[in-house]
């Protein structure tokens, strides 16, 4: 069957919803944290040269830029039907309105949102995504990000659940300057500057283009903009060298020694924010009232909100119950807890996947299906369904969420 037949046909057997692959990454200078349920004996499926898997990423048009030696699909999702697959990416290039609507495709050309579950053992290292002035010196955009802490999936918290975020007020450009110059000294010293917040599970974080981070070790639900741009700036990180090129990976050549460039890349004023955990922390706010949800077999809440480039939520059926969900944009899918349907697809978190193995806990829903609404059941008769939905850039449900400026 061509690939062509294989979409429509996918769209048509699941009444606008479609089955997804799992699309795992691995990141080299990482160290897995083992709770994504990929067999322990895969996460080095991919050779230890690459580095274990820490990631899955989710309803993904995105290649993963892993340096030399990554294959041309990583990170890209696959629809799948009866053992055919073909990228969700051609699906979407090839019949975008299908998918995503017309209006979504004239104003975004295309899927501009890339979600992911990345699980690490300890912190990463303090880094910060480019804004756009920047990242489009490297013909890339620029990438905020969202944090949501899955409570399924963080049955225990690793070596260090605390993420570094941003600048101490009082902190000066020639303070971070220092940590730079002294990059091959070890430590460069650079989380002296910056506060840790403990990360608490069934909440999140908002964190804008330019902000510093060292995301701890709770696995995290993160939908972010669609761009693999990324510089380190801390020198060490568990006693394990972070090399320069990481720090300039998205860096013009001609400025790879350029302290004054680098340290513009980052948003000063957003970083020394006194009040960065309240302009920034994220807590679940129910799409409606609460009551009424509950007498209708289900809880659904917003977990990522208050940007135009993405929003998510999650949505909980409650043991023998079924809700119809209607939602005025296309989104991915991924199952935390539970077995039920969704439409006519069947639906189940895996307890533990073989690498390369098929599941059936990711879908994505197609701009027509989720307007028209979608029945979600819950096949049990004493565990919730809990499922996280993914959405792009405007969003009109998620618009209200939105802070106005002024």
């Amino acid at each position: 069957m061509s690939n062509d037949g294989v979409m429509r046909d996918a769209v048509t057997a699941g009444d606008g919803i479609v089955r997804l692959a799992p699309c795992w990454v691995p990141r080299s200078f990482l160290m897995p944290g083992g709770r994504l349920k990929l067999d322990p004996r895969d996460l080095y499926a991919l050779g230890a040269q690459r580095g274990g898997i820490d990631e899955r990423w989710f309803s993904s048009t995105t290649n993963a830029d892993n340096g030399p030696g990554t294959p041309p699909d990583e990170g890209l999702s696959y629809i799948a039907l009866n053992g055919s697959r073909v990228l969700l990416k051609e699906a979407i290039e090839t019949m975008g309105d299908a998918f995503l609507g017309a209006e979504v495709m004239r104003e975004h050309g295309g899927w501009n949102v890339l979600c992911k579950f990345f699980d690490n053992l300890g912190p990463i290292p303090h880094h910060m995504h480019q804004m756009d002035e920047h990242a489009r010196n490297v013909g890339r955009k620029g990438k905020p990000e969202a944090y949501y802490f899955p409570p399924q999936y963080n049955f225990t918290g690793n070596n260090f659940p605390y993420t570094f975020m941003g600048l101490n007020p009082g902190t000066t450009r020639d303070d971070v300057r220092r940590c730079l110059e002294r990059w091959n000294e070890g430590d460069n010293g650079l989380l002296y500057h910056s506060r840790a917040y403990k990360l608490k599970p069934g909440t999140g974080w908002q964190v804008d283009a330019g902000i510093l981070h060292a995301p701890g070790s709770l696995v995290t639900y993160e939908p972010q903009v669609n761009s693999d741009v990324f510089g380190m700036f801390q020198s060490m990180v568990e006693g394990r060298p972070v090399p320069w090129d990481l720090l300039v990976k998205d860096v013009p050549p001609e400025k790879h020694h350029d302290l004054d460039y680098i340290i513009s890349m980052l948003d000063w004023e957003a970083n020394v924010d006194p009040q960065f955990a309240k302009n920034r922390w994220l807590q679940p706010r129910p799409v409606r009232d609460e009551n009424e949800m509950a007498e209708g077999g289900y809880s659904e809440k917003w977990i990522c909100y208050g940007t135009e480039f993405y929003s998510a939520k999650e949505l909980t059926v409650l043991p023998g119950r079924s809700a119809v969900i209607r939602a005025a944009a296309a989104y991915g899918l991924i199952l935390t807890e539970g077995r039920g349907a969704v439409g006519r697809l069947e639906v189940e978190t895996p307890s533990m996947i073989r690498f390369g193995e098929m599941t059936c806990d990711e879908l994505f829903v197609t701009a027509d299906a989720a307007r028209h609404g979608v029945k979600i059941t819950n096949t049990s008769d004493k565990e919730n369904l809990v499922l996280l939905k993914h959405f792009g850039p405007g969003n009109p449900d998620a618009a209200a969420l939105i802070p106005r400026a002024g």
